[in-house]
């Protein structure tokens, strides 16, 4: 494989990644005109190789694997490297000494980050003693109703009904109000002026602006992002999230 191809396939493999996330419009614009620019100069290659003779086309073929990376590949996460995410004060399920902690940054609003909720719950259900997982919130600024709907999360959670909120806010992404958080709190049993309280109080909205500083630190760009024991995984799926958390509970059983 040369590397004009590698560097295509890298892109395409983050592009997908970025657009299966909420993520900034003009990155995803960038990313979007890259790909485009890239397939353009990849067809453009094609047509000319075309007309030439075979000679001519082994020299054009060496010509092209001598081509630079397109720039956007350097920019896909690395699966190998680990942040120093730290768990904090932040939401978690499992054992606190769990061989493996997934953190995820995330969106009340984002379509993805609801999607990814039934992921979690899989890891979860998968690994109930070797897993801790852990949330954070990261709600983007294009979605209006993220930083209110954190509030209820992290409100409820006060209560020791954050997953349950949790829960409930992706279950109903669709309909995220002011009163729609009260009902939910209803709901859930929970002391409704305790929950307005906390739900208006300093304390609540700092967390979330910690979470969000903390996400800026550690190379989150949209939502949902995951750390595996630190690495960000290139993807999001539960097989290859399985072969990872494997690997590193195998990692921590050697002596």
């Amino acid at each position: 494989m040369t590397k004009s191809t590698r560097a295509v396939l890298s892109l395409a493999a983050f592009s997908a990644l970025a657009l299966s996330a909420c993520t900034d419009p003009q990155q995803v614009s960038d990313i979007k005109a890259a790909v485009d620019r890239i397939e353009a100069q990849q067809k453009d290659v094609v047509t000319k190789l075309d007309d030439l003779s075979k000679g001519q086309k082994d020299l054009a073929t060496k010509v092209a694997a001598a081509a630079p990376a397109a720039r956007p590949a350097a920019d896909a996460p690395d699966p190998n490297k680990r942040w120093d995410v730290a768990v904090g004060n932040s939401p978690a399920k499992g054992p606190k000494d769990a061989a493996v902690t997934i953190i995820e940054f995330s969106d009340f609003q984002c379509p993805f980050c609801a999607q990814a909720k039934d992921l979690a719950h899989q890891i979860i259900a998968a690994y109930p003693n070797d897993v801790q997982f852990v949330f954070k919130n990261y709600p983007l600024p294009f979605h209006p109703n993220a930083m209110p709907a954190a509030k209820a999360a992290v409100a409820a959670g006060k209560q020791g009904k954050f997953w349950e909120m949790h829960d409930k806010l992706f279950e109903n992404q669709r309909a995220l109000s002011d009163d729609k958080y009260q009902e939910f709190a209803k709901d859930l049993g929970l002391n409704i002026e305790k929950f307005k309280a906390d739900l208006a109080a300093p304390e609540t909205a700092a967390a979330i602006t910690d979470d969000m500083k903390q996400a800026g630190s550690v190379g989150v760009r949209g939502t949902p992002t995951f750390y595996i024991n630190g690495k960000q995984p290139a993807g999001r799926s539960f097989e290859l999230y399985k072969s990872i958390i494997d690997e590193e509970i195998k990692a921590k059983k050697k002596p």
